[in-house]
């Protein structure tokens, strides 16, 4: 099996999301954690999916990430280069996006690209060329208040222009609603009409998964495309128009390792403050002050120590270290906001290897952030995927001895009960194996 896909991912929760849909889509998908080199072994896959942690480093690093990932991906036999990011662009006025984009379209030499982050099962739509989350603009999203990337502006072309050398355009709704062959025509006359000898970012309009699906149909043949994981939905069947893939679609199969299951929260976005709040009411909980672990106060062991006895019980366990913007705000002004998160990643990091080391093996996790710490400080370097448990986050089965089970989640994705929901999920899995070995 070779590979015909290739994915650069900004984050680790918008991997995992965009190989559940594509094995969702019918690709076999392999997860590789940070950038790949020389000694890492090309998986038994037809989509790779590299997770990076290039959103919120410098564009330099973000560039120079990417483009070591693109060639590893093309050296293995990528026949198309997907590079994905957030489904509500997250980006600051420097970037990464439009360097990135700018870098991977020079590499691989093309006069053209897209950029769609609709995500229209998540609210996420694009319509004359801004960004919508739910009902409202994303400059009106809880959105505006994110720590690391706060989103206030949801022109796309503005917030694209200004961090892109290319010419950026837009293909509105009009064209994306005629289907395949409008979508394409028109990106063809935006690039002829085009004075300058610079590539062309194409923003196209996406309201619904149809609209996405033409778009992925319309960008068969293209060397890059980008945008947020729901466009990759369409993909598979240009691939099986060309036999690069068979035409039947095999489910995965998913046996998670048994062990205790842990919920781990580094998101203060909205969506994932509201599933705290959910579980603490229904399941053992131990806080993580950020002001204890900015002053160096031995959080990690009490945390383990904590965890000892709350795992003899049979429910999950949470930690947490979610709060309110104004508190999050508060700590930033004072401490700096690149010191305060990554000390607290790392604290959560240095919990979850503790918690391995006593029986822990399903690791529920939330934020971008959180999870690549807590990804590193397990060892993990490749996922399976398995099944989804709500839109853009599904389980996933480490490499390595013990395998783990992990879910990560994006900050802002998921139901109220997510955390139990998919711990549930598991329970549920374990009594079928029950059931089958009888």
């Amino acid at each position: 099996m070779s590979i015909v896909l290739g994915c650069i991912a900004d984050d680790l929760t918008g991997a995992t999301d965009l190989a559940m849909i594509l094995v969702q889509a019918g690709m076999k998908t392999v997860q590789i954690v940070g950038m790949p080199d020389e000694n890492t072994p090309v998986p038994d896959a037809e989509a790779v999916v590299v997770a990076l942690k290039s959103r919120t480093t410098n564009s330099y690093d973000a560039i120079r990430m990417s483009l070591i990932a693109c060639d590893w991906l093309q050296k293995a036999g990528a026949k198309q280069i997907f590079f994905k990011y957030c489904s509500t662009f997250d980006s600051t006025k420097e970037g990464n996006i439009g360097p990135v984009t700018d870098a991977l379209l020079e590499k691989l030499g093309c006069s053209d690209t897209i950029a769609c982050p609709a995500f229209p099962e998540n609210g996420r739509t694009v319509y004359r060329g801004y960004l919508f989350v739910n009902e409202g603009l994303l400059s009106e999203s809880s959105l505006r208040n994110h720590p690391l990337t706060p989103m206030n502006d949801p022109n796309l072309k503005r917030v694209l222009a200004a961090q892109s050398k290319s010419h950026i355009t837009n293909i509105f709704f009009e064209d994306v609603e005629k289907g395949p062959e409008a979508i394409s025509q028109a990106m063809k006359i935006r690039v002829k009409s085009q004075e300058k000898t610079v590539p062309v970012i194409h923003i196209i309009d996406a309201l619904n998964d149809n609209h996405l699906q033409s778009i992925g149909q319309a960008c068969q043949g293209m060397a890059l495309i980008t945008g947020g994981s729901a466009l990759a939905q369409g993909l598979p069947d240009n691939f099986r128009k060309t036999g690069w893939l068979p035409n039947f679609i095999k489910k995965a199969s998913f046996s998670p390792p048994l062990g205790s299951s842990v919920i781990l929260s580094g998101s203060c976005s909205e969506a994932t403050r509201a599933q705290v709040e959910y579980a603490k009411s229904r399941i053992p909980h131990f806080r993580l002050d950020a002001f204890d672990i900015l002053e160096k106060k031995p959080v990690v062991e009490q945390a383990l120590e904590w965890a000892e006895q709350a795992m003899k019980a049979d429910d999950p366990i949470m930690f947490y270290s979610s709060a309110d913007p104004e508190i999050i705000t508060r700590i930033q002004k004072e401490r700096g906001r690149v010191e305060v998160g990554s000390r607290v990643e790392a604290v959560i990091g240095k919990i979850a290897h503790g918690l391995k080391k006593i029986g822990a093996r399903r690791f529920v996790v939330a934020g971008g952030e959180t999870s690549g710490a807590v990804i590193d400080a397990l060892g993990v370097k490749t996922m399976e995927i398995g099944p989804p448990i709500d839109p853009g986050v599904p389980w996933t089965i480490s490499d390595g001895t013990p395998s783990l089970a992990l879910a990560l989640k994006s900050g802002n994705f998921g139901t109220e009960d997510f955390f139990l929901k998919a711990v549930s999920q598991l329970k549920k899995s374990d009594e079928i194996e029950k059931e089958r070995a009888k």
